[in-house]
């Protein structure tokens, strides 16, 4: 059921611009038509009474793998990764990008199709493989023993099943045949992502300036790096790595760096410094979620591996495992970051307007007149009361 038109919605406001304590927000159909101070709200729409909520953008999910005890990685049918979709969408997550992880080819074929068909209906915006060109060495909670060589075939194959959906692809840069499968992945219209890797600071450097002029030939749109720290070499002062040439390249603007900012992968502290760095113009909040979010403890799976969580952490089931994804909703990230002394306005503009940017959507990711009525309600302390998805609560 769609809202009444025009609906003017009233609270804290979180826009591109900053913070407004007391704003409005007017609906009319699927699209904002305006945003402002409540008291320079046009004449001919009425304002409601002030009211004790936070209005937020819809957020922008670029790295997912599930939600609500499904798994995209895992899905045999629409059905069950819808369940994913809901679980996040129900604690704000207008858009979302579905993950999949390193498998073998036919089975990233056949979950790719399953994704494909929730890409058509417009309830993902788009599908992400993290993976199969990975290194081994920074192999994390996948299967190494799927990873393999660059194939830019596999790559226009994949995309082909993804029916024009494939947004992004994980890749190591010095996987051989990374070059290949970067021209590949420009070619279908994806964005490639620099992570699992064991790179160079060198390796990295000659792949971001490489795909960085790839991109501008045919968008404005950015490199990512997947969830920077994660995955990768870390940092050494006489070894810097790809984390090193990562930021580098974002604060140079041409890269975006992922952080799973939930307060497992990263410490607060790191996740101040990167935005202190970088800013929050070059950072996507994600949260690699997989099954377990908005779970609760318990046995779990990731594509081909089991996961055990305890305490709310995702790890590999064996002994000493390595963390396997998220189990937060994007706005439990964005309260958490919050929390740790980043501005609200930084927070919702790398859990948002980036990720809207990285995937060239202009339409998503801000609350802003002439973008899809996506509004998140919040309590004062982040914690979700309602959200609008295209106009229509869910």
């Amino acid at each position: 059921m769609s809202t009444e038109t025009p609906l003017v919605l009233r609270g804290r406001l979180v826009t591109p611009r900053g913070v407004v304590d007391d704003g409005a927000v007017v609906v009319d159909d699927a699209t904002i038509v305006w945003v402002g101070p409540a008291a320079g709200l046009p004449r001919g729409w009425s304002l409601p009474e002030p009211t004790d909520v936070t209005l937020l953008p819809g957020l922008v999910d670029l790295h997912c793998h599930g939600g609500g005890g499904a798994s995209f990685p895992d899905a045999v049918d629409a059905s069950d990764a819808r369940r994913a979709v809901d679980e996040h969408r129900r604690h704000g997550t207008t858009s979302l990008v579905a993950s999949l992880v390193t498998a073998a080819p036919d089975v990233l074929l056949e979950r790719t199709a399953v994704l494909a068909g929730l890409a058509d209906a417009g309830e993902i915006v788009g599908i992400h493989l993290e993976g199969p060109f990975l290194s081994t060495v920074r192999c994390g909670a996948q299967n190494p023993a799927d990873m393999r060589a660059g194939d830019p075939l596999l790559v226009r194959r994949i995309a082909q099943a993804a029916r024009g959906h494939l947004v992004t692809m994980t890749v190591a840069p010095e996987v051989p045949g990374f070059d290949d499968v970067l021209d590949a992945l420009v070619d279908v219209g994806a964005v490639p992502s620099i992570g699992h890797t064991d790179a160079t600071a060198e390796q990295v450097d000659e792949a971001v300036d490489r795909g960085f002029d790839l991109l501008a030939a045919r968008s404005n749109r950015r490199l990512t790096a997947t969830h920077l720290f994660n995955g990768m070499r870390p940092l050494h002062h006489r070894d810097p790595g790809p984390v090193a040439a990562c930021l580098a390249a974002a604060a140079r603007g041409e890269l975006v760096v992922e952080l799973v900012a939930d307060g497992t992968h990263l410490a607060d502290g790191t996740v101040r410094s990167v935005f202190d760095l970088v800013g929050a113009g070059s950072i996507a909040l994600v949260t690699d979620a997989m099954a377990a979010a908005g779970m609760p403890d318990g046995e779990y799976r990731l594509g081909p591996m089991d996961v055990r969580v305890a305490d709310g952490v995702a790890r590999v089931a064996d002994e000493g495992g390595a963390i396997a994804g998220g189990v937060a909703h994007l706005l439990d990230v964005v309260r958490h970051v919050v929390a740790a002394g980043i501005p609200l306005a930084d927070a919702v503009l790398s859990a948002a307007s980036v990720p809207a940017d990285v995937l060239g959507r202009r339409d998503l990711g801000a609350l802003a007149a002439g973008r899809r009525a996506d509004v998140v309600v919040t309590d004062h302390g982040l914690a979700p009361l309602r959200v609008m998805r295209a106009g229509v609560w869910v």
